[in-house]
């Protein structure tokens, strides 16, 4: 993935050579960690620093996966060495078979829920526009993806009759948004200050920043042109649909 310039400022000019997003231009969590102590320092920084291979998904499993992540988390606003590693996040926790702390008696476990939506995903992309799903553009794949989570598959699959789909649609969307804002660079792009302990925040009243702060820069993002965000408001796609792996807002 290169850097790309989708989104643009409020004023129509480009935000171009963009490392990440957020409203916080140069502040850096990682930049703090002189104020916290070791056990905090190595288990924040660990996440940028661990970058394990793909162990649970298949090679194909894993590109189908990939594809989804960057429908619903997309990440065209950062340079490549600052996108947050989502896949690999789960991919580990389901190879060392980790819980979310409860399973629904209507779900089956989590590797098996993975194994068996992304396969339903691949069929329906293929019963509907006769290409598996990493092959769709960004309106087709979008389409299918908005109607899991509209809890009515189209088309419908016999998959989502042994598992609820908005059983998975929630698990996915958990497991999704718990790795990418676990993620030092995620609390840079929405001003987290870090780990409270063991510094701690001084200036709880009335909103007002600590030292360490940025102050808020706002500007507006633009979706793909071919995303189901735009044309639901503006018709029917291009006649060619882009192609791009990502893009959009968060």
């Amino acid at each position: 993935m290169s850097r790309k310039s989708f989104p643009f400022r409020s004023t129509g000019g480009e935000l171009r050579d963009l490392d990440q997003p957020g409203y916080y231009p140069g502040y850096s969590t990682l930049a703090q960690q002189k104020s916290w102590d070791d056990a905090t320092r190595k288990a924040v920084t660990e996440r940028v620093e661990k970058t394990p291979p793909i162990r649970f998904f298949s090679e194909e499993e894993a590109a189908l996966l990939g594809a989804v992540i960057d429908r619903v988390m997309p990440q065209d606003d950062r340079s490549e060495a600052r996108t947050i590693p989502v896949l690999l996040v789960i991919d580990e926790r389901l190879f060392k078979n980790a819980l979310n702390g409860f399973r629904y008696e209507n779900m089956p476990p989590d590797q098996e829920a993975y194994r068996i939506g992304i396969k339903a995903i691949d069929e329906m992309a293929r019963s509907r526009f006769k290409q598996h799903f990493v092959d769709l553009t960004v309106h087709r794949q979008e389409l299918i993806l908005k109607s899991l989570h509209d809890g009515n598959p189209d088309p419908e699959n016999a998959i989502w009759r042994r598992m609820p789909v908005h059983r998975f649609w929630a698990l996915l969307m958990e497991d999704c948004v718990t790795a990418y804002y676990a993620h030092p660079w995620a609390w840079d792009e929405i001003g987290f200050g870090g780990p409270a302990y063991p510094r701690g925040y001084m200036r709880l009243e009335n909103g007002l920043p600590e030292p360490w702060e940025k102050p808020e820069q706002r500007y507006d993002w633009n979706a793909p042109v071919d995303s189901v965000s735009v044309l639901d408001k503006e018709g029917a796609p291009p006649e060619h649909g882009s192609l791009h792996g990502h893009g959009g807002s968060h």
